[in-house]
């Protein structure tokens, strides 16, 4: 009755925008995407894209045990406990937390994980988590990019914070210095956006997070994005690894109708002549080489 009751204040606008938002992602395939990449690589610039074009919840994991310590969930309980005693939070209780995060709604057509995993004893954990949902990573996209464009990048980058834009004082500067182009709100910068922080944070990404790289390569779902190139650019390449995503599920399920039409295969409780790309590309879990 409560949720009704919030609802009748709701503009009749903005629940029109919503139902046309969720007729729209009906139809889109589910995905589940990790971006990896150093520091000023480009993630925070293509996530907010890829989110919104494809229908996916963005999992931003220090964000997720801030929120979910606030609201004292039992894991967050359990994290926040750790926090104060100086240590770090485990990586079964991050792992639990993105678990819970995937029951959300907006979570329904798949994710975007950005800052996790970071080591491959974290991947494997979260491959075991989504393996006991049936699910698999289907891409991980690395920002590569070499370490020498990377100061210019950080030190001239500016952030919204509430909404997470980005923008950089040369490349994607706003419209107005130091003003968020949409809701006019100050933009600032990280306090590690330095090039001395930098150095230290390239040395921890080379050393614990490129391993990540190579786990998921033997899976054959990593796909290499041209970080050095201009963000459009980037953000096309990015289309092409995802598009190429949904064809390859359209050629399963022909292949697989066809065997259906030959030897009246049955595939779960529905034949193949019936079913969506969708759901083949959901029970499948398939794996796309790059």
């Amino acid at each position: 009755m409560a949720a009704a009751a919030d609802l009748e204040d709701v503009p009749s606008v903005d629940l029109m925008s919503e139902l046309l938002r969720r007729m729209k992602c009906a139809t889109k395939p589910d995905k589940r995407l990790i971006l990896i990449g150093p520091p000023g690589s480009g993630k925070g610039t293509q996530s907010p894209i890829i989110k919104d074009e494809y229908c996916l919840c963005h999992l931003a994991t220090g964000d997720m045990l801030r929120a979910a310590v606030a609201a004292k969930t039992p894991l967050g309980i359990k994290a926040k406990e750790a926090m104060e005693k100086g240590a770090l939070v485990s990586d079964d209780l991050v792992v639990g937390i993105i678990d819970d995060a995937l029951k959300k709604p907006s979570c329904q057509k798949g994710f975007i994980l950005d800052g996790f995993p970071r080591t491959v004893v974290q991947a494997q954990k979260l491959d075991e988590m989504l393996d006991k949902r049936g699910v698999k990573v289907d891409k991980v996209l690395n920002f590569a990019i070499d370490d020498a464009i990377l100061e210019e990048r950080i030190t001239g980058r500016w952030i919204h914070p509430s909404s997470g834009r980005t923008y950089h004082s040369k490349f994607a500067p706003p419209k107005v210095p130091g003003v968020d182009d949409v809701s006019g709100e100050p933009l600032v910068q990280r306090k590690d956006d330095t090039a001395v922080v930098l150095k230290s944070r390239l040395e921890a990404f080379h050393k614990q997070t490129e391993p990540v790289i190579d786990y998921y390569s033997k899976k054959g779902v990593v796909a290499n994005l041209p970080a050095e190139k201009p963000p459009p650019e980037v953000t096309t390449e990015v289309k092409k690894f995802l598009v190429t995503f949904i064809r390859i599920c359209q050629q399963k399920v022909s292949i697989l109708r066809e065997s259906t039409s030959r030897h009246r295969f049955r595939f779960g409780y529905t034949e193949l002549q019936t079913v969506s790309v969708h759901f083949v590309c959901k029970r499948l879990n398939t794996v796309f080489a790059s």
